[in-house]
């Protein structure tokens, strides 16, 4: 007898918790994602996983979506094609995930994607270069992309700067890692450059991932006689490039794409002719959604510092948006059906709502804004407000 009293206070105790955390109750709705913590790349893409962490906790401290927790599991890809092929079946067969993410760079897409088209389940690129799949009007049904930076959309904009700081006389010199997407892009920007009167490009370096000294490429930058350099790839690619022509004594103007890292490095640098370029507001301009994040992370032992922060809280916004239109029991089948006829309002950390369609993984407008330092107020300003570019 005793032992029955025992345990039915041990059962009761038990349906208590499950009342009182309801959440924990039911399955979660599950995101696989593999990601460039260490190695390439990794300085502009862990401080993603963190921001999801902290966002994550929250959410699921007030109940969840729709009833359930989201669950994310990350697996480090090192940013090795190899390990996020294997990385992305497993979280796919094992781990049954109802959205596969990839954080890491253009060398790991082919093999995710060919998981994601094998097993059915749609990938999302969060805080990796957005490919050119996901753009309009016919975009691959399995792949969607959030991130600000986009292929054949950034160097509209950069080249718009260019144009707006110096409307004759420009010559540009072109840098980038020689990785898949960002050749690509950096090919496209010489491209585009021809049909821009009063640009002409005058060199372009494709520099090897592995590289350590920058010097001969920026000797050849400044002796084809640039004035302007525009650069697109990796941080540790456009900012080692960029002291590597000032150490040679180079004193031209210089734009590249604002990783998150970005806003910290303007304030280390401090150079009115360094400008960088995209899609999410620095916090700086302290919007009210700067000053959430900001208190989300309040008490919080975190590794990055909170100006790294605003790439990863806008994807796991995101994939909030895109669980809230998944009606449980999640599939992937749901969860891609549901990234058709997403719509996320940006609250001020974009220039404008970010919409998926059927016929557009990317978005609709992509909204930038370029930032410099100004030594004069010794901190940083707008070079040029938010511009919307429509996506076609």
């Amino acid at each position: 007898m005793k032992r029955n009293k025992i345990l039915a206070i041990l059962i009761a105790a038990g349906l208590s918790a499950l009342l009182l955390n309801p959440v924990y109750a039911a399955d979660a709705y599950k995101v696989g994602v593999s990601m460039a913590v260490t190695g390439r790349g990794s300085e502009q893409i862990a401080p993603i996983k963190e921001a999801m962490d902290i966002y994550f906790a929250q959410v699921n401290a007030a109940g969840g979506i729709n009833g359930h927790p989201v669950e994310i599991i990350v697996e480090d890809n090192a940013a090795q094609p190899t390990k996020a092929a294997a990385q992305a079946k497993q979280l796919v067969t094992r781990d049954e995930v109802h959205l596969l993410m990839n954080s890491s760079l253009s060398s790991t897409y082919a093999p995710m994607v060919q998981v994601a088209k094998s097993y059915k389940v749609p990938l999302y690129y969060g805080g990796a270069v957005c490919p050119r799949d996901v753009y309009p009007p016919n975009p691959d049904p399995y792949q969607f992309c959030s991130t600000g930076f986009g292929s054949k959309m950034d160097s509209r904009f950069a080249l718009s700067v260019i144009k707006d700081l110096t409307p004759q006389g420009v010559k540009l010199g072109l840098a980038a890692m020689n990785v898949p997407v960002a050749r690509t892009e950096i090919e496209f920007a010489a491209e585009l450059s021809k049909s821009i009167d009063g640009i002409d490009v005058v060199d372009m370096e494709l520099i090897p991932p592995p590289t350590a000294d920058f010097t001969p490429f920026a000797t050849k930058i400044k002796d084809a006689g640039a004035n302007w350099v525009f650069s697109w790839s990796p941080w540790s690619t456009q900012v080692k490039t960029f002291e590597a022509l000032r150490k040679i004594g180079w004193d031209g103007k210089y734009i590249c794409y604002a990783h998150i890292n970005s806003e910290d490095e303007l304030k280390r640098i401090q150079d009115d002719n360094f400008i960088v370029f995209g899609t999410n507001a620095f916090f700086s301009d302290n919007t009210e959604i700067h000053q959430q994040i900001l208190k989300a992370i309040d008490n919080k032992k975190t590794i990055y510092p909170h100006t790294q922060l605003a790439e990863g809280w806008i994807t796991a916004m995101v994939i909030e948006e895109i669980f809230k239109k998944t009606p449980w029991p999640a599939t992937p089948a749901k969860v891609a059906e549901a990234m058709n006829q997403v719509k996320v309002e940006m609250k001020g950390i974009r220039g404008g709502v970010m919409e998926w369609t059927k016929d557009n993984h990317f978005r609709t407008i992509n909204y930038y804004r370029a930032y410099g330092w100004d030594s004069s107020k010794n901190g940083i300003r707008i070079v040029k407000d938010w511009t919307g570019l429509k996506v076609q």
